[in-house]
């Protein structure tokens, strides 16, 4: 999704195991990033989906789930709390991510590029 420049989500309905995983790799991800803002910055949804390659959708049902968006006069309203991200940082998980250098997929906008 991300080397397409492409936000991205996985099939639908996800099982309960899938959305534990995803949910938790979403939740890594977004506090990763929005840890590296600062407090008062506005952090727009279609950004993080711009930067994460998260579809808009998957951002807001996780941030709900962490009781971080409110929906205020018909538009979702992120709400970072500081403190979860600091606890979340103090945990140090570490996640599983493949390294994008070693990945040999090309997006097919790309190849036909190439075979023009």
């Amino acid at each position: 999704s991300k080397r397409e420049k492409k936000s991205g989500s996985p099939e639908k309905p996800l099982s309960d195991l899938g959305k534990i995983s995803y949910r938790s790799y979403w939740t890594h991800v977004l506090f990763t990033l929005l840890a590296g803002q600062r407090g008062g910055d506005n952090v727009q949804i279609r950004t993080l989906s711009e930067l994460t390659g998260i579809k808009s959708e998957d951002i807001i049902s996780t941030l709900q789930s962490l009781n971080m968006i409110k929906c205020w006069k018909g538009q979702h309203a992120v709400f970072v709390k500081q403190e979860i991200l600091a606890d979340f940082m103090k945990q140090k998980k570490r996640i599983r991510m493949c390294k994008s250098e070693c990945l040999t997929w090309e997006p097919p906008s790309q190849k036909k590029k190439k075979n023009a």
